[in-house]
């Protein structure tokens, strides 16, 4: 959203059709951060100051300078520039008085802060997106596109409506002839889409919006193509954009934290029969990953090579398991408040979890499962794992090329995971050889295919 010129040229006018199409936009980068936290580093936004009574109003602050630079920067015209700039403050002042209002509340005994902390999560983060959808819908106004603000974030609306009805009251009088929607990626609705989604929540609001417009095509426009691997791991000269591939294997890159979409979104765009295609901005002419339900490559082969290069693996060994398996997995479902369960194995009498958490959580968990299971023993290790993914894997040989890839590398496998589907396979490694194995198997089960512009061009 950044970079409107790339917007402008490689989305709303290409390939030359304006209309009979709806844009559904995110936040500017960074923005969503400042508002809530750091999705990667947890460094507090505005959210978490006001959360732990900390000095929201001068990070606040801050937001509306930063806001007012974006809008500098995307403004020429002096008046088109006042009027965003008077858009958010108007919003941001609106917020610090209902956050101040808020807090003085709820310094009475009888009012609970915490039990409204996902209301104001939602109200700061319904911000970053009216910000974007405001300046777009404007700055394509004043280029001859008949672009028109779609704000769902429901800004001093009365009511609250169940997402459906929202979308479809809102398109009710919408002419896709003749009109381009610009649509605020947050919705307020009665279904509270961060409880479930968290921040993303506006990959929900499109893909609704998809099916209940009854769209042709889905399209999620990324910064990069869905690749082979990582380009940061095996360089970009090296990696290949992914032509086709399915739902499930879109499931398992979210298993591992990198959504192509939400699996939830992408459940509705599945059962309606839409297609998603994942476009890099930066590229319109490559035709992307077209992801559909009922691909399958014509001929087995490894698409992708992915992981996750920090976990932990939480080993639960009690010699009392033996036949109560199913009752141990409940019990530590049920405990593990906080944490990603990524992944797990057993025999017997263990049970291994491999699971995302930071420290204070980790430390959380190991201390309710030591409560749980008095009798068991519980270690925690440091761990990567990558994994091999492809829409149809079954080649004789495969999983031993993989090992064999790996050991001609001195790479220790700690753990391997491969069930009869096979469209993945998982090797655990050490996590200073995570980057390394990344490589080899990119090099020995992907590169030596020479698959040119794409895996599967269409």
């Amino acid at each position: 959203m950044s970079h409107y010129a790339a917007v402008r040229d490689n989305i709303v006018r290409y390939p030359g059709a304006l209309y009979q199409r709806i844009l559904v936009v995110s936040a500017y980068g960074g923005i969503t951060d400042a508002l809530l936290e750091h999705k990667k580093t947890g460094q507090a936004g505005v959210f978490a100051l006001f959360a732990d009574g900390q000095d929201w109003r001068s990070a606040l602050n801050a937001l509306q300078q930063r806001f007012h630079a974006v809008n500098a920067g995307l403004f020429d015209d002096e008046l088109l520039l006042a009027r965003a700039n008077a858009f958010i403050a108007e919003r941001l002042l609106q917020t610090e008085e209902l956050l101040s209002h808020l807090q003085s509340l709820c310094r009475h005994g009888h009012f609970s802060l915490e039990s409204h902390l996902l209301t104001v999560r939602e109200l700061l983060a319904s911000l970053g997106e009216a910000h974007s959808a405001w300046n777009l819908t404007e700055l394509l106004r004043a280029e001859g596109v008949n672009a028109k603000l779609i704000d769902l974030t429901g800004w001093q609306n009365d009511t609250i409506k169940p997402l459906d009805s929202l979308i479809t009251d809102a398109f009710d009088a919408i002419d896709l002839n003749t009109t381009l929607p610009i649509v605020t990626g947050y919705a307020h609705c009665s279904e509270n889409l961060m409880h479930t989604f968290d921040r993303g929540y506006s990959e929900m609001t499109f893909s609704r919006i998809a099916v209940l417009t009854a769209a042709g095509e889905a399209v999620i426009h990324k910064e990069y193509h869905l690749s082979s691997a990582d380009p940061r791991i095996v360089g970009e000269s090296q990696v290949v954009p992914i032509g086709k591939t399915n739902y499930d294997i879109a499931d398992q890159l979210a298993n591992l934290g990198m959504e192509a979409i939400h699996p939830r979104a992408a459940k509705g765009l599945r059962q309606a029969q839409i297609p998603l295609r994942i476009k890099n901005t930066f590229e319109p002419q490559h035709h992307g990953t077209l992801i559909s339900d009922d691909y399958v490559s014509q001929v087995p082969q490894v698409e992708i090579i992915a992981g996750m290069s920090r976990l932990v693996a939480l080993e639960i060994f009690d010699q009392e398991m033996l036949g109560q398996q199913a009752d141990y997995e409940r019990r530590l479902h049920d405990s593990l408040q906080g944490c990603e369960w990524v992944t797990k194995d057993f025999n017997a009498n263990t049970i291994t979890l491999y699971v995302r958490a930071n420290l204070s959580k980790l430390k959380a968990l190991t201390a309710r499962i030591e409560t749980l299971f008095p009798n068991a023993q519980v270690s925690t290790s440091k761990i990567a794992l990558v994994s091999v993914m492809g829409s149809d894997m079954a080649l004789k040989g495969l999983l031993a090329k993989a090992v064999q890839t790996l050991s001609d590398q001195a790479i220790n496998i700690e753990a391997v995971h491969q069930n009869p589907r096979q469209v993945e396979m998982q090797f655990m490694v050490n996590e200073d050889d995570y980057a390394d194995a990344v490589k080899a198997l990119h090099r020995e089960l992907i590169e030596i295919h020479n698959h040119g512009e794409a895996i599967c061009v269409h």
